[in-house]
Protein backbone atom coordinates (compact mmCIF):
# COMPACT_ATOMS: atom_id res chain seq x y z
CA UNK A 1 0.00 0.00 0.00
CA UNK A 2 3.14 2.05 0.88
CA UNK A 3 4.37 1.92 -2.26
CA UNK A 4 1.47 2.64 -4.21
CA UNK A 5 1.15 5.63 -2.39
CA UNK A 6 4.84 6.65 -3.62
CA UNK A 7 3.50 5.96 -6.80
CA UNK A 8 0.74 8.20 -6.94
CA UNK A 9 2.99 11.19 -5.26
CA UNK A 10 5.54 10.59 -7.83
CA UNK A 11 2.93 10.44 -10.90
CA UNK A 12 1.41 13.27 -9.67
CA UNK A 13 4.98 15.43 -9.48
CA UNK A 14 5.64 14.33 -13.37
CA UNK A 15 2.38 15.74 -14.33
CA UNK A 16 2.94 19.05 -12.20
CA UNK A 17 6.06 19.28 -14.07
CA UNK A 18 5.42 18.41 -17.50
CA UNK A 19 1.93 21.05 -17.05
CA UNK A 20 2.56 23.65 -20.03
CA UNK A 21 -0.22 25.68 -18.39
CA UNK A 22 1.31 25.78 -14.63
CA UNK A 23 4.60 26.74 -16.29
CA UNK A 24 3.28 29.63 -17.84
CA UNK A 25 1.01 30.55 -14.82
CA UNK A 26 4.63 30.38 -12.68
CA UNK A 27 6.01 32.33 -15.28
CA UNK A 28 3.63 34.92 -15.05
CA UNK A 29 3.23 35.12 -11.29
CA UNK A 30 7.39 36.09 -11.53
CA UNK A 31 6.65 38.77 -14.36
CA UNK A 32 3.59 40.52 -12.26
CA UNK A 33 6.45 41.13 -9.04
CA UNK A 34 6.13 44.90 -8.58
CA UNK A 35 9.51 46.65 -7.56
CA UNK A 36 9.51 49.57 -5.63
CA UNK A 37 10.34 52.59 -7.40
CA UNK A 38 13.06 54.91 -5.91
CA UNK A 39 12.84 57.91 -4.12
CA UNK A 40 14.87 60.99 -3.79
CA UNK A 41 14.24 62.63 -0.35
CA UNK A 42 16.54 63.50 2.04
CA UNK A 43 17.45 60.03 3.25
CA UNK A 44 18.58 59.09 0.00
CA UNK A 45 20.46 62.07 -0.62
CA UNK A 46 21.93 61.87 2.59
CA UNK A 47 22.79 57.74 1.97
CA UNK A 48 24.26 58.68 -1.69
CA UNK A 49 25.91 62.47 -1.54
CA UNK A 50 28.92 61.40 1.21
CA UNK A 51 30.24 59.00 -1.58
CA UNK A 52 31.37 61.85 -3.67
CA UNK A 53 31.96 64.50 -0.89
CA UNK A 54 34.15 61.77 0.82
CA UNK A 55 36.08 61.17 -3.15
CA UNK A 56 36.28 64.42 -4.57
CA UNK A 57 38.88 65.85 -2.59
CA UNK A 58 40.25 62.31 -2.57
CA UNK A 59 43.50 62.14 -4.62
CA UNK A 60 45.11 58.41 -4.15
CA UNK A 61 44.58 55.97 -5.44
CA UNK A 62 45.05 57.58 -8.96
CA UNK A 63 44.70 56.35 -12.40
CA UNK A 64 45.62 59.22 -14.79
CA UNK A 65 45.03 57.78 -18.18
CA UNK A 66 47.59 60.30 -20.07
CA UNK A 67 50.16 60.17 -22.64
CA UNK A 68 53.74 61.57 -20.95
CA UNK A 69 55.53 63.94 -23.60
CA UNK A 70 58.98 63.59 -21.61
CA UNK A 71 59.60 63.80 -17.90
CA UNK A 72 57.79 66.98 -16.79
CA UNK A 73 54.68 65.34 -17.30
CA UNK A 74 55.21 63.22 -14.22
CA UNK A 75 53.31 65.28 -11.32
CA UNK A 76 50.90 64.89 -9.10
CA UNK A 77 47.34 64.70 -9.95
CA UNK A 78 46.18 67.56 -7.81
CA UNK A 79 49.11 69.38 -10.20
CA UNK A 80 47.66 67.85 -13.42
CA UNK A 81 44.31 68.47 -12.88
CA UNK A 82 43.25 71.05 -10.13
CA UNK A 83 39.94 70.58 -10.14
CA UNK A 84 38.88 67.31 -11.09
CA UNK A 85 42.04 65.21 -9.72
CA UNK A 86 39.60 63.46 -7.02
CA UNK A 87 38.16 60.00 -7.10
CA UNK A 88 40.33 57.60 -8.55
CA UNK A 89 40.24 59.06 -12.12
CA UNK A 90 39.41 62.43 -13.88
CA UNK A 91 36.11 61.38 -14.79
CA UNK A 92 34.98 60.14 -11.73
CA UNK A 93 35.76 63.15 -10.31
CA UNK A 94 33.74 65.08 -12.75
CA UNK A 95 30.54 63.00 -12.18
CA UNK A 96 31.00 63.43 -8.30
CA UNK A 97 31.07 66.86 -8.74
CA UNK A 98 27.77 66.52 -10.90
CA UNK A 99 26.17 64.05 -7.90
CA UNK A 100 27.18 66.56 -5.44
CA UNK A 101 25.67 69.72 -7.35
CA UNK A 102 22.54 68.05 -8.49
CA UNK A 103 21.47 66.95 -4.73
CA UNK A 104 22.51 70.52 -3.58
CA UNK A 105 19.96 71.95 -6.11
CA UNK A 106 17.07 69.35 -5.18
CA UNK A 107 17.92 70.26 -1.57
CA UNK A 108 18.64 73.88 -1.19
CA UNK A 109 18.80 73.18 2.39
CA UNK A 110 20.43 69.97 2.92
CA UNK A 111 22.37 69.56 5.96
CA UNK A 112 25.64 69.33 4.63
CA UNK A 113 24.88 72.60 2.09
CA UNK A 114 28.01 74.46 3.33
CA UNK A 115 30.05 72.04 3.68
CA UNK A 116 30.07 70.85 -0.15
CA UNK A 117 29.73 74.34 -1.27
CA UNK A 118 32.95 74.91 0.70
CA UNK A 119 34.66 71.96 -1.63
CA UNK A 120 32.66 72.61 -5.11
CA UNK A 121 33.59 76.36 -5.22
CA UNK A 122 37.56 75.55 -4.03
CA UNK A 123 38.13 72.62 -7.08
CA UNK A 124 36.04 74.83 -9.75
CA UNK A 125 37.83 77.72 -9.58
CA UNK A 126 38.31 80.23 -12.65
CA UNK A 127 42.33 79.68 -11.90
CA UNK A 128 41.73 75.45 -11.85
CA UNK A 129 39.64 75.51 -14.75
CA UNK A 130 42.25 77.38 -16.79
CA UNK A 131 45.17 74.70 -15.68
CA UNK A 132 42.40 72.26 -17.16
CA UNK A 133 42.49 73.69 -20.37
CA UNK A 134 46.15 73.75 -20.47
CA UNK A 135 46.06 70.40 -19.86
CA UNK A 136 43.61 69.29 -22.83
CA UNK A 137 45.32 71.33 -25.60
CA UNK A 138 48.96 69.85 -24.60
CA UNK A 139 49.25 68.06 -28.11
CA UNK A 140 49.89 64.51 -26.70
CA UNK A 141 46.05 65.02 -24.53
CA UNK A 142 43.92 66.69 -27.05
CA UNK A 143 41.93 63.23 -27.61
CA UNK A 144 41.91 62.89 -23.04
CA UNK A 145 38.48 61.56 -22.07
CA UNK A 146 37.08 61.09 -25.18
CA UNK A 147 33.80 61.20 -25.41
CA UNK A 148 33.30 59.29 -21.48
CA UNK A 149 34.48 62.13 -19.58
CA UNK A 150 33.44 65.09 -22.12
CA UNK A 151 29.69 64.01 -21.30
CA UNK A 152 29.99 64.18 -18.19
CA UNK A 153 31.73 67.65 -18.04
CA UNK A 154 28.40 68.94 -20.30
CA UNK A 155 26.29 67.20 -17.77
CA UNK A 156 27.68 69.21 -14.55
CA UNK A 157 27.24 72.16 -17.23
CA UNK A 158 23.94 71.54 -17.68
CA UNK A 159 23.12 70.75 -14.17
CA UNK A 160 24.59 74.64 -13.13
CA UNK A 161 22.77 76.50 -16.43
CA UNK A 162 20.17 75.43 -15.06
CA UNK A 163 20.37 75.65 -11.33
CA UNK A 164 19.37 79.70 -10.82
CA UNK A 165 21.25 80.11 -7.69
CA UNK A 166 24.31 82.81 -7.59
CA UNK A 167 26.44 80.19 -6.19
CA UNK A 168 25.56 77.75 -9.42
CA UNK A 169 25.80 81.01 -11.75
CA UNK A 170 29.66 81.48 -10.39
CA UNK A 171 30.42 77.88 -10.70
CA UNK A 172 29.02 77.91 -14.26
CA UNK A 173 30.99 81.10 -15.35
CA UNK A 174 34.27 79.55 -13.79
CA UNK A 175 33.25 76.52 -15.51
CA UNK A 176 32.78 77.76 -19.02
CA UNK A 177 35.55 78.39 -20.77
CA UNK A 178 36.31 74.30 -20.47
CA UNK A 179 32.61 73.50 -21.23
CA UNK A 180 33.16 76.06 -24.54
CA UNK A 181 36.37 73.52 -25.49
CA UNK A 182 34.42 70.34 -25.11
CA UNK A 183 31.83 71.48 -27.25
CA UNK A 184 34.17 72.41 -29.57
CA UNK A 185 35.71 68.89 -29.54
CA UNK A 186 32.29 67.52 -29.89
CA UNK A 187 32.28 69.79 -33.09
CA UNK A 188 35.15 68.51 -34.39
CA UNK A 189 35.59 64.82 -33.80
CA UNK A 190 31.42 63.34 -34.32
CA UNK A 191 32.62 64.21 -38.52
CA UNK A 192 34.86 62.22 -38.67
CA UNK A 193 33.89 59.18 -36.79
CA UNK A 194 32.75 57.04 -39.52
CA UNK A 195 31.72 54.22 -37.13
CA UNK A 196 29.94 54.12 -33.89
CA UNK A 197 31.71 52.47 -30.78
CA UNK A 198 29.28 50.00 -29.34
CA UNK A 199 30.94 48.86 -26.29
CA UNK A 200 29.73 47.93 -22.94
CA UNK A 201 32.66 50.59 -21.28
CA UNK A 202 34.07 53.87 -21.29
CA UNK A 203 33.95 54.83 -25.44
CA UNK A 204 30.54 53.74 -26.39
CA UNK A 205 29.49 56.26 -28.80
CA UNK A 206 25.61 56.32 -28.10
CA UNK A 207 26.66 57.21 -24.49
CA UNK A 208 28.86 60.10 -24.79
CA UNK A 209 26.30 61.93 -27.84
CA UNK A 210 22.92 61.07 -25.14
CA UNK A 211 24.15 63.01 -22.46
CA UNK A 212 25.78 65.70 -24.81
CA UNK A 213 22.76 66.09 -26.53
CA UNK A 214 20.80 66.82 -22.90
CA UNK A 215 23.04 69.63 -22.64
CA UNK A 216 23.09 70.63 -26.27
CA UNK A 217 19.53 70.79 -27.18
CA UNK A 218 19.71 74.07 -23.89
CA UNK A 219 22.73 75.60 -24.51
CA UNK A 220 24.41 74.60 -28.22
CA UNK A 221 22.08 74.24 -31.39
CA UNK A 222 25.20 73.77 -33.48
CA UNK A 223 26.24 70.70 -31.54
CA UNK A 224 22.60 69.69 -30.97
CA UNK A 225 22.38 69.65 -35.14
CA UNK A 226 25.81 67.71 -35.48
CA UNK A 227 24.61 64.89 -33.01
CA UNK A 228 21.20 64.06 -34.38
CA UNK A 229 22.28 64.20 -37.63
CA UNK A 230 25.11 61.42 -36.42
CA UNK A 231 22.88 59.17 -34.68
CA UNK A 232 20.42 59.09 -37.38
CA UNK A 233 23.51 58.17 -39.83
CA UNK A 234 24.28 55.60 -37.00
CA UNK A 235 21.53 54.18 -35.92
CA UNK A 236 18.81 54.58 -38.34
CA UNK A 237 19.36 51.53 -40.11
CA UNK A 238 19.61 49.11 -37.02
CA UNK A 239 17.74 46.19 -36.46
CA UNK A 240 17.47 43.04 -34.55
CA UNK A 241 20.05 44.29 -31.76
CA UNK A 242 21.68 41.49 -30.44
CA UNK A 243 20.64 41.93 -26.55
CA UNK A 244 20.72 38.44 -25.47
CA UNK A 245 24.87 39.09 -25.84
CA UNK A 246 24.88 41.38 -22.83
CA UNK A 247 26.10 41.61 -19.98
CA UNK A 248 29.89 41.88 -21.22
CA UNK A 249 31.92 40.83 -18.03
CA UNK A 250 33.30 44.57 -17.48
CA UNK A 251 30.08 46.36 -18.92
CA UNK A 252 28.78 49.52 -16.91
CA UNK A 253 26.62 50.39 -20.04
CA UNK A 254 23.84 48.57 -22.25
CA UNK A 255 25.45 48.93 -26.09
CA UNK A 256 21.68 47.94 -26.87
CA UNK A 257 19.71 50.36 -24.56
CA UNK A 258 22.26 53.42 -24.75
CA UNK A 259 21.57 53.77 -28.18
CA UNK A 260 17.54 52.94 -27.77
CA UNK A 261 18.10 56.41 -24.99
CA UNK A 262 19.83 58.27 -27.78
CA UNK A 263 17.18 57.35 -30.33
CA UNK A 264 14.51 58.14 -28.41
CA UNK A 265 15.97 61.62 -27.42
CA UNK A 266 16.00 62.24 -31.65
CA UNK A 267 13.01 60.46 -33.12
CA UNK A 268 9.48 61.59 -32.71
CA UNK A 269 7.42 58.62 -30.38
CA UNK A 270 5.75 57.41 -33.03
CA UNK A 271 8.85 57.04 -34.90
CA UNK A 272 10.84 56.04 -32.44
CA UNK A 273 8.25 52.89 -31.46
CA UNK A 274 8.32 51.99 -35.11
CA UNK A 275 11.99 51.87 -34.93
CA UNK A 276 12.60 50.37 -31.50
CA UNK A 277 10.20 47.39 -33.03
CA UNK A 278 12.49 46.83 -35.35
CA UNK A 279 16.14 47.43 -33.16
CA UNK A 280 14.82 45.29 -30.35
CA UNK A 281 11.38 43.01 -31.47
CA UNK A 282 9.68 42.36 -28.47
CA UNK A 283 10.91 44.16 -26.21
CA UNK A 284 8.27 46.57 -25.69
CA UNK A 285 5.70 43.68 -24.54
CA UNK A 286 8.39 41.48 -22.66
CA UNK A 287 11.65 43.16 -21.47
CA UNK A 288 12.61 40.86 -18.78
CA UNK A 289 12.69 37.78 -21.39
CA UNK A 290 15.49 39.94 -22.56
CA UNK A 291 17.37 41.32 -19.52
CA UNK A 292 18.15 39.94 -16.37
CA UNK A 293 19.91 41.97 -13.28
CA UNK A 294 23.77 41.78 -13.85
CA UNK A 295 25.35 40.17 -10.55
CA UNK A 296 28.10 40.95 -9.35
CA UNK A 297 30.27 38.81 -7.77
CA UNK A 298 33.02 40.61 -6.30
CA UNK A 299 32.70 44.14 -5.25
CA UNK A 300 36.80 44.82 -4.52
CA UNK A 301 37.43 44.02 -8.36
CA UNK A 302 36.94 47.74 -10.26
CA UNK A 303 36.09 45.80 -13.26
CA UNK A 304 34.03 43.34 -12.23
CA UNK A 305 32.23 46.29 -9.66
CA UNK A 306 31.47 47.90 -13.32
CA UNK A 307 27.86 45.54 -13.42
CA UNK A 308 26.57 47.06 -10.39
CA UNK A 309 26.99 50.53 -12.83
CA UNK A 310 25.53 48.45 -15.72
CA UNK A 311 21.92 48.00 -13.18
CA UNK A 312 21.95 51.66 -12.51
CA UNK A 313 22.37 52.74 -16.10
CA UNK A 314 20.38 50.29 -18.22
CA UNK A 315 17.97 50.97 -15.39
CA UNK A 316 17.48 55.44 -16.04
CA UNK A 317 17.45 54.10 -20.14
CA UNK A 318 14.00 51.52 -18.62
CA UNK A 319 12.66 54.55 -17.45
CA UNK A 320 13.34 57.20 -19.98
CA UNK A 321 11.72 54.56 -22.23
CA UNK A 322 9.28 53.33 -19.60
CA UNK A 323 7.47 56.70 -18.82
CA UNK A 324 7.99 57.77 -22.57
CA UNK A 325 5.71 55.13 -23.84
CA UNK A 326 3.83 54.62 -20.99
CA UNK A 327 5.52 50.91 -20.64
CA UNK A 328 5.18 49.82 -17.13
CA UNK A 329 7.13 46.57 -17.86
CA UNK A 330 9.70 48.73 -18.66
CA UNK A 331 9.74 50.73 -15.65
CA UNK A 332 8.92 47.96 -13.11
CA UNK A 333 12.41 46.10 -14.79
CA UNK A 334 14.11 49.30 -13.90
CA UNK A 335 12.97 49.43 -10.48
CA UNK A 336 13.85 45.82 -10.21
CA UNK A 337 17.77 46.62 -11.35
CA UNK A 338 18.12 49.19 -9.22
CA UNK A 339 17.03 47.70 -6.32
CA UNK A 340 20.01 45.10 -6.68
CA UNK A 341 22.88 47.34 -6.65
CA UNK A 342 21.69 49.95 -4.64
CA UNK A 343 21.27 48.49 -1.58
CA UNK A 344 24.85 46.79 -2.07
CA UNK A 345 26.47 50.47 -2.87
CA UNK A 346 28.18 50.50 0.52
CA UNK A 347 30.36 48.26 0.56
CA UNK A 348 33.43 49.40 1.87
CA UNK A 349 35.24 48.45 -1.51
CA UNK A 350 36.61 52.04 -3.12
CA UNK A 351 36.29 50.04 -6.64
CA UNK A 352 33.14 51.07 -6.77
CA UNK A 353 32.21 53.53 -4.09
CA UNK A 354 34.38 56.45 -6.29
CA UNK A 355 31.62 56.70 -8.57
CA UNK A 356 28.44 54.89 -8.77
CA UNK A 357 26.45 57.07 -6.65
CA UNK A 358 26.36 59.52 -9.78
CA UNK A 359 24.89 56.54 -11.40
CA UNK A 360 22.52 55.80 -8.46
CA UNK A 361 21.41 59.30 -8.61
CA UNK A 362 20.94 59.85 -12.32
CA UNK A 363 18.81 56.86 -12.38
CA UNK A 364 16.77 58.09 -9.18
CA UNK A 365 16.13 61.30 -11.63
CA UNK A 366 15.47 59.47 -14.44
CA UNK A 367 12.62 57.31 -12.17
CA UNK A 368 10.11 60.29 -12.26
Amino acid sequence: MKKIGVLILFFMSVVACNNPSKKVEETKVAEEIQYHKPVLNTKSAAYLYHFAYDCIDQEYPNKLGQVLGDASYLKEPSELHPAFYGCYDWHSSVHGHWTLLNILKEFPDFEKRDAILTKLQRNISKENILKEILYFDDVHNKTFERTYGWAWLLKVAETLKDWDTKEAQKLAENLDPLVQLIEQKYIDFLPKLKYPIRVGEHPNTAFGMSFALDYAKKYSPELEQIIIAKAKEYYMADAGCPISWEPGGFDFLSPCLQEASLMLKVLPKEEFITWLDNFLPSFRNNPEAYLKVAEVTDRSDGKLAHLDGLNFSRAWCLYEMGIALNNNKMTNLANKHFDYSYKKMDSGEYAGTHWLASFALYAILKSN
